[in-house]
């Protein structure tokens, strides 16, 4: 395996071991490889074989395949233009982020319906760019301004809504799995 996809090889096994809860000694046990050589493997210190990397995808569910596709998207740089044809006017929702990736965002523009609930197994941040908005969550209500950040932790449930015409409220959060968008 080049020096290059075994690096990004490492990140793409952490985050698909982190998506599954599991812990570097549950993976251990599964894969028959050290806690200490897969912690390597993670921190991009050492260069696993395609047999380690096959054991290592068998114990994270998935293969070695897919983990090297998940590496690949490690390298994507991309630009997302404001009036790129991604986005949904009529919606009002714009991806920031095309593909697959670890990292998620989204543009919301304009009014949203108030009382769908959302629930994320990864870390949230809101950020209003433009208007206002309110977020229920853990029971309470949040009024946010334009310039405003609201962070919720995974597992929070919550609801918001613009509270303004031409609200723009820009959503980032962990992915919940290699390989799985929004």
């Amino acid at each position: 395996m080049a020096d290059k996809e075994s690096i990004r090889v490492g990140s793409a096994v952490r985050r698909r071991r982190r998506a599954l809860a599991l812990t570097l000694a549950a993976v251990s046990e599964r894969s028959g490889l050290s806690v200490p050589f897969l912690s390597q493997i993670e921190n991009e210190r050492a260069r696993p074989s395609m047999r380690s990397l096959d054991r290592v995808a068998d114990a994270l569910d998935t293969t070695a395949a897919e983990l090297l596709a998940a590496a690949d998207s490690a390298r994507v740089v991309d630009v997302v233009r404001a009036r790129s044809h991604d986005s949904s006017p009529d919606v009002g929702i714009r991806p920031l982020v095309r593909g697959h990736h670890q990292l998620r965002a989204v543009e919301f523009t304009g009014e949203q319906e108030g009382d769908r609930e959302y629930q994320h197994r990864g870390d949230e941040l809101m950020y209003v760019a433009d208007g206002a908005a309110e977020v229920e969550a853990e029971g309470r209500v949040y009024r946010l301004e334009k310039g405003d950040t609201l962070y919720l932790s995974g597992g929070v449930r919550h609801r918001w809504r613009a509270t303004l015409p031409g609200t723009r409220l820009l959503v980032v959060g962990v992915g919940d799995r290699v390989g799985t968008g929004l």
